[in-house]
């Protein structure tokens, strides 16, 4: 899978900002379905030529936002959107039965 991501060089944003901003929008944009594997950090970072920490950090911020899931050793997916008032109600609930 070859993704349409660039790299400006000269950009007041940092590297790591500009993957995380344009994959979250291939992914919200529907062109990375849900449940599609992402590229690997190393395959990734040498088709973009940064360091691997770079597009590590980018995969880190995708993960804690819930966008993306790591499976272990096959690598990270595309996780299915949830809810945002869905899940605050389950916080809630769980909270009252406290």
């Amino acid at each position: 899978m070859t993704l349409k991501i660039r790299i400006n060089r000269k950009s007041v944003e940092s590297m790591t900002r500009q993957i995380t901003d344009q994959l979250g929008s291939l992914i919200s944009g529907g062109a990375m379905a849900v449940g599609s594997l992402l590229p690997s950090e190393r395959a990734l970072a040498n088709s973009l030529g940064v360091a691997r920490n770079v597009v590590r950090g980018s995969y880190e911020y995708l993960e804690k936002a819930g966008v993306v899931q790591r499976e272990g050793r096959k690598g990270r997916r595309v996780r299915a959107k949830t809810s945002r008032k869905k899940t605050t109600r389950t916080a809630k609930t769980a909270a009252k039965k406290r």
